[in-house]
This record gives structure tokens, C-alpha cells and sequence, in this order.
């Protein structure tokens, strides 16, 4: 199967927003025919404080329902539905009530939605230059993994913040996930440092296509500028970078060779050697005599 990540620069129009990705995912398209499209995180919203998200926010159907939803959610469907193909539409923002969530969902080439995720891990941190960000503040958390079958293929569904736990890949893997989505608004700051290293390293930790759609550019938050990396990126089960979007918007094609996924799988069987040596870590670091854990040792 082809998959196209697309690259957004989206701010907190949501009109403006959602002709953005119907523009890039119609170009993508046409010129590499992929058999499944992602768009970023939160792709319908970014920046423009509270009021703005929650403007953004739409009510989603129940699931399975087949229901009309809001105009992002019958966007992703019509997209799916006109050109017969998988989309996974990154995240939007979910209107839960009391909180507001980020979620995914994925429409299969008839419309019908086939997955729905929440985003587990929420981005509670202080940037490197004293900037805070508060997910928690506005946003639920999930609770669930989620995966779900298009082409053969079993993907695994995780948003942004998520790929710095590496047990909810591992978890994934174990779900039957070959290939794992990991839209994205990643701040410039950390993302010229760590954006790539870490989705390299989930592929080669799980050994699963990684496919990352992201935001670049600048948005306002609240009256001030903030910026997010961009570098939308397929990787292999090896970690190599195999499609790649530089600055900018637009979009990188890669196709998933299930034969690469059994091949690495096949060669280091990493998954069966951690189930024939499962120890409980935390209980052996306990067993561990202190003294002897600081004593340097000959490598």
C-alpha cells in the first residue's frame, strides 16, 4: 500500500483549515495515487487560545453509528468516499463535554469510519525556552489503543506526545500493528533536536513503518508567535528515513512493503526474545546492591 503524509501549515481559521487539506490531499493524490492519506495533529485548529479550539471542536457520532458528524469529520468522509481511499485524519479536535479531546478517526474508502483514538499522553512540559504547555488544562486523556486493518495491513493509531513512550509502540506491536501513525504538531525547538530520533527509534524499537504527518510553520498563541517543525516523515522497520518533507507544506509518498516489515522481523526477533526473557524490571533493580551499581566497570 502507498501512503502519503501531508504537511500543514494550519492556524486557528477553521474554514481555512479544512480547504488547506482537501487542496494538499486531492495534489497528493493525483500525483501518487496512495491507497491511504494522514493529515496532522489537530490540523483543523492551531493556535488562537481556549476560545479557538473550542470553536473548532466538533461532537463526533457514536461510533459505528454511520451518523452525520460535524464539517471536518463529513470532510474526511467525502475525501475517503470521492477518491476511494483510506484516510486517517490525523486529529481533530473532539468535543467531550466537560473536556475537549484529540482525537483520531479513519474513514475507509466507502465512508464508513473504521477507528477512532484519543490521545493517551498529554503535552504537560516546559519547552527549552521557558514556554509552558498545558494539554491537561483543556484536553481528556484516552484510554484505550486502538488498531485497526486497511490493505492487509494492521496500523496502529498514536498522536504527538505519545511517541516518547515507547511501551505504548511496543504495546502496539504486540496488537499486530505493522505500520504506526504518529501526527503531529511538534515544536521547533524540541523537533530540531528530537523529532526525528524518536520516531526512528519507535521504528526500530517496534519494528513498524512509522508515518508521521506534522505542522510547520508559525501560529499565534494567544498573541504571541510560536513555531512547529514540520519534517513529515516515513521510516522503515529499520529506522531508515525512506520519504521525507523538507520545510514547508505538502506531502511524501512511501509505499508499505510488507516483505521489508517480515524480513527485519525475521532477522532480529526482538519481540520473541523479550517474551522468552520478560523480567520485572523494576523489582530487579530492587536486588540491585547500591555500592556495587556505582563501582565503574571494564567495558
Amino acid at each position: 500500500m502507498r501512503v502519503s503524509v501531508i504537511q500543514m501549515n494550519q492556524g486557528s481559521d477553521k474554514a481555512a483549515n479544512l480547504d488547506q487539506a482537501r487542496r494538499l490531499i486531492e495534489a497528493a493524490v493525483e500525483s501518487d495515487r496512495p491507497g491511504l492519506v494522514t493529515l496532522p495533529e489537530t490540523w483543523t485548529n492551531l493556535g488562537g487560545g481556549r476560545d479557538s479550539r473550542r470553536a473548532a471542536a466538533e461532537v463526533l457520532p457514536p461510533e459505528g453509528s454511520g451518523e452525520a458528524g460535524g464539517p471536518a469529520y463529513e470532510m474526511l468522509r467525502g475525501v475517503a468516499r470521492g477518491h476511494g481511499i483510506h484516510v486517517h485524519g490525523g486529529s481533530i479536535i473532539e468535543d467531550g463535554g466537560e473536556k475537549l479531546f484529540n482525537t483520531t478517526v479513519v474513514f475507509d474508502p466507502t465512508g464508513r469510519e473504521i477507528a477512532r483514538y484519543r490521545k493517551i499522553h498529554l503535552f504537560d512540559i516546559t519547552g527549552p525556552d521557558g514556554t509552558g504547555y498545558r494539554e491537561s488544562a483543556l484536553y481528556g486523556a484516552g484510554d484505550r489503543l486502538v488498531s485497526f486493518e486497511a490493505g492487509g495491513i494492521t496500523f496502529g493509531c498514536t498522536i504527538c506526545y505519545d511517541v516518547r513512550f515507547a511501551e505504548e509502540y511496543l504495546a502496539l506491536r504486540r496488537l499486530g500493528a505493522e505500520a504506526i501513525f504518529v501526527p503531529s504538531n511538534f515544536t521547533l525547538q524540541t523537533g530540531k533536536d528530537h523529532w526525528e530520533v524518536l520516531l526512528r527509534a519507535r521504528a526500530i524499537e517496534s519494528q513498524c513503518w512509522i508515518l508521521a504527518a506534522a505542522s510547520w510553520g508559525q501560529y499565534e498563541e494567544r498573541g504571541a508567535p510560536r513555531s512547529v517543525y514540520g519534517h513529515s516523515l516515513v521510516a522503515d522497520p529499520w529506522g531508515h528515513v525512506v520519504a521525507k518533507v523538507s520545510d514547508g507544506t505538502g506531502w511524501a509518498t512511501a509505499r508499505i512493503d510488507q516483505a521489508v516489515t517480515a524480513r527485519v522481523r525475521r532477522d532480529m526477533p526482538v519481540l520473541e526474545h523479550r517474551a522468552a526473557r520478560r523480567v520485572d524490571l523494576d523489582s530487579a533493580a530492587g536486588r540491585v546492591d547500591p555500592e556495587a551499581a556505582a563501582r565503574p566497570v571494564a567495558l
